[in-house]
């Protein structure tokens, strides 16, 4: 596992958002390890943006990406059957854009959005006592997703690589990386035992 800062995901005390966290980090990573054409050249391969948001609104700080949609009737709460979430994740990560935005108790939200910066954001939304240190591979999906995880409405954020598959986890202005060769790697280690 790469990890960059240290990151402790735990949330003792919310069993539902530990769940939700597993599930969709679990889902982006079978996603990256099922996508076979990473090694060619000019290749994109599938990318998701998420953002795990308490009750909070977020028009404050985000807007509408058009067109780009999570199609909520083929899949509107994660927790309630993880195949359909699966299978459209998978779909979004290939045809979509912008970032999905799940609230805490599982439920997606129909509309894609573009989180502001927070360079330009006078909101004060933001957690306190936070600063922001980017990695050399972050591009602009990653960025965005380490400044929206100092939220102070947002609980997490995730993203899959459309460039190599790498999943990453932010909180709290904090993150940890996993390169497509390390996703998995301790049940693959433990299955050849």
């Amino acid at each position: 596992m790469t990890e960059s800062h240290p990151l402790e995901i735990t949330y003792e005390d919310h069993a539902t958002v530990t769940e939700l966290l597993d599930v969709i980090q679990f889902c982006l990573e079978d996603i990256s390890l099922n996508f076979d054409r990473w090694d060619e050249p000019y290749t994109r391969g599938p990318g998701l943006y998420i953002a795990i948001v308490s009750g909070r609104s977020l028009r404050d700080y985000a807007d509408a990406m058009g067109d780009n949609h999570w199609p909520i009737e083929k899949s509107r709460h994660v927790l309630d059957d993880i195949t359909d979430f699966y299978e459209t994740a998978k779909e979004v990560a290939s045809s979509q854009d912008g970032a999905v935005v799940i609230s805490v108790d599982g439920v997606v939200q129909r509309q894609m959005v573009r989180f502001r910066d927070l360079s330009t954001d006078h909101s004060h939304e933001q957690r306190e006592n936070t600063s922001l240190e980017y990695a050399e591979w972050m591009g602009s999906r990653h960025m965005s997703a380490l400044d929206t995880s100092v939220r102070s409405a947002v609980v997490t954020t995730i993203t899959l690589s459309a460039e190599n598959g790498r999943v990453t986890i932010f909180r709290n202005g904090k993150f940890i990386a996993q390169t497509r060769d390390e996703l998995s790697a301790e049940w693959r280690v433990h299955a050849n035992d």
